[in-house]
């Protein structure tokens, strides 16, 4: 069995960890990497129980945020906000993540819980635009369609890396 649980990621002077947006998840929370910018990523492995809105992180750090939560390594469900562009959801591994929901309703498909491919690569070029970085559509939808390289998690860092956000 794989991991499971989130990666945080926001800008902001101070820890994520100690901010109101994600005080639920606090205890929870590690320290996973930082990045030039003042860009952070935090770890709640798990997923169990509220790590907090991303909406109210970009508003409270007044920067685009993102969270990932990776199921089982098989997939990652990518939910984003950003305080002029709004919020967005799509996931990596789409093939695996389909399995993870076909038990799920009935007559529901992939498309209903998240943006397709191209779609979430525009959202993400002007998330990125947010925080300062130009991002190519392109090279962020040859992530979005891309199978787990052997783990999503990796998936989801080259996500970051193509944001311009944690270099790898």
């Amino acid at each position: 069995m794989g991991y499971w649980g989130y990666f945080v990621v926001g800008r902001g002077e101070r820890p994520l960890a100690g901010l109101d947006a994600l005080a639920g998840a606090a205890p929870g929370m590690t320290p996973r990497t930082s990045a030039p910018g003042g860009w952070q990523v935090w770890e709640y492995p798990g997923g169990e129980g509220d790590v907090g809105n991303m909406n109210d992180l970009a508003r409270e750090t007044g920067a685009p945020a993102l969270f990932g939560y990776v199921m089982g390594s098989d997939c990652a469900v990518v939910e984003a906000a950003a305080p002029e562009s709004g919020a967005w959801t799509t996931c990596l591994a789409r093939t695996a993540m389909a399995g993870y929901l076909g038990g799920q309703q009935e007559g529901l498909t992939l498309e209903d819980y998240f943006l397709e491919p191209a779609d979430a690569a525009d959202r993400a070029v002007l998330w990125a635009g947010e925080a300062g970085h130009t991002v190519s559509a392109e090279e962020l939808l040859e992530v979005l369609t891309a199978d787990p390289d052997p783990l999503a998690e990796n998936l989801f860092f080259r996500l970051l890396d193509r944001l311009g956000v944690v270099p790898l």
